[in-house]
C-alpha cells in the first residue's frame, strides 16, 4: 500500500479502512471509517485537500485529484466511484452512485443520492440535484429517479463493506503465501 506523506502532511486513515496494495494515497487526505481504496486508485492530496467520509468506495483504477486553488475534493458518506472514475477538484454528496469510466470535473457537486451513468462526463461547475440520473458527455439530465432507485444506491456502498471486510480478514502478505500450496 503507498500511503505517503507530502510537503509534511500524512495522510489521516480512519478505522476499519482497506488500501489495496497497489493503490496510492498521498498528502492532505482524510479517509474515514470504512472507506475501501482498491488496486491501481491514486488519491492525491498534493495541492489542496481530499476528504471522503465514512463507508465510501473508491474503485478500481480510479483517480481522485485536486486543482491548485481550486480544490478541495469532498466526497461525503456512502458515496459509490465505480471503476476508472475521475474525480477532480468536486464535491459528492452523500449516497451519490458515479458509474464506471465516469469524470467529474472542478467545481461540479453531485447531490445525495444522485446517479451518474457510466461513462459521462460532468462539466466544470455543474450542479446536479439529488435523486436525478444523468448520462452523456457532457452529462445531461435524464430524469428523476424512482424512491425505490433511490434506495438501490446503498446496495453498492454496503457490497463493498462486506468485500472490504473479507479483504482485510484475508490480509496475508504475499511473501507468505508464496509458500503455500494446499489452499
Amino acid at each position: 500500500m503507498g500511503v505517503r506523506a507530502y510537503r509534511g502532511i500524512v495522510p489521516r486513515i480512519g478505522t476499519g479502512v482497506f488500501i489495496a496494495e497497489t493503490a496510492a494515497v498521498i498528502g492532505d487526505v482524510v479517509l474515514g471509517d470504512d472507506v475501501s481504496i482498491w488496486y491501481s486508485s491514486v488519491v492525491r492530496g498534493d495541492c489542496c485537500s481530499i476528504r471522503i467520509g465514512d463507508r465510501t468506495n473508491v474503485q478500481d483504477n480510479s483517480t481522485l485529484h485536486v486543482t491548485k486553488d481550486v480544490g478541495p475534493l469532498v466526497i461525503e458518506e456512502e458515496v459509490t466511484l465505480g471503476h476508472n472514475v475521475v474525480v477532480h477538484a468536486c464535491t459528492i454528496r452523500r449516497g451519490a452512485l458515479i458509474g464506471m469510466n465516469s469524470t467529474i470535473l472542478d467545481n461540479a457537486e453531485i447531490g445525495p443520492s444522485a446517479l451518474i451513468a457510466a461513462g459521462s462526463v460532468v462539466l466544470p461547475n455543474t450542479k446536479i440535484p439529488g435523486g436525478t440520473l444523468w448520462a452523456g458527455s457532457p452529462a445531461k439530465l435524464k430524469r428523476t429517479l424512482t424512491p425505490a432507485e433511490v434506495a438501490s444506491l446503498e446496495s453498492y456502498w454496503k457490497n463493498y463493506l462486506e468485500y472490504k471486510a473479507e479483504y482485510l480478514r484475508e490480509d496475508v502478505p504475499a511473501l507468505a503465501l508464496a509458500g503455500v500450496t494446499d489452499r
